[in-house]
């Protein structure tokens, strides 16, 4: 099953993703990590990765692509796959309407304001990246990731300036991507405000899985 998971910055992608990966027992890919892996590389595209991610905004579509091929060309995307964050604008839409088909497009719909409280609260790992959010998923130690023990930290497009420029993006551009999948009827609607375990019943059970 080849599926796409949408959302606005902060609606729960990420942790949508890694539930329903596992479940499901396909690889998740997501553009988010891929680049920001890319960006602590220090070579000339990661600096070059680093200045959109920095400002909030959103990578180049030509440069998106050739890292995006590149990753579902490995043998683990061959009998399905889950995109994480891709494709952001509809014409990243369309150049993956002709590389593959998408079974179905997972939207997880949050209102903007809870979205700047989730952000604002979201903190990182220096060293491994994991995610943590002080309000609905905090470190077992203030400041400190479970996994390696290494320092947590506020990534810049965590800020409430850039936040809010994230926003006014997606609803620009990354959000005429909801309706590319609606008019396909593929789309199925989300209501992400909800807790992590409530949103993946509900995105199971609307693929007619289970856990």
């Amino acid at each position: 099953m080849k599926l796409v998971l949408l959302g606005k910055p902060g609606s729960g992608k990420g942790s949508e993703a890694e539930l329903l990966a596992k479940t499901l027992k396909v690889p998740q890919i997501s553009m988010g990590d891929i680049l920001r892996s890319i960006e602590r590389e220090k070579t000339e595209i990661g600096r070059m990765v680093s200045a959109y991610i920095d400002k909030g905004e959103l990578v180049p579509d030509e440069l998106a692509m050739t890292i995006f091929k590149e990753r579902i060309s490995k043998p683990d995307c061959k009998k399905g796959l889950l995109l994480d964050g891709f494709p952001r604008y509809l014409e990243q839409a369309n150049e993956l309407d002709k590389l593959m088909k998408i079974d179905k497009a997972i939207y997880l719909d949050v209102p903007d304001d809870l979205i700047i409280k989730r952000l604002s609260n979201r903190r990182s790992c220096s060293n491994c990246g994991a995610v943590y959010n002080l309000i609905t998923n905090p470190p077992k130690k203030e400041g400190v990731c479970d996994k390696c023990g290494k320092d947590l930290y506020i990534r810049n497009d965590d800020k409430p300036e850039t936040i809010k420029n994230r926003l006014k993006i997606y609803n620009e551009q990354t959000k005429p991507v909801v309706n590319f999948y609606s008019n396909k009827g593929i789309l199925i609607k989300i209501d992400g405000s909800k807790s992590i375990d409530e949103v993946h019943k509900n995105v199971l059970k609307a693929l007619g899985k289970s856990a």
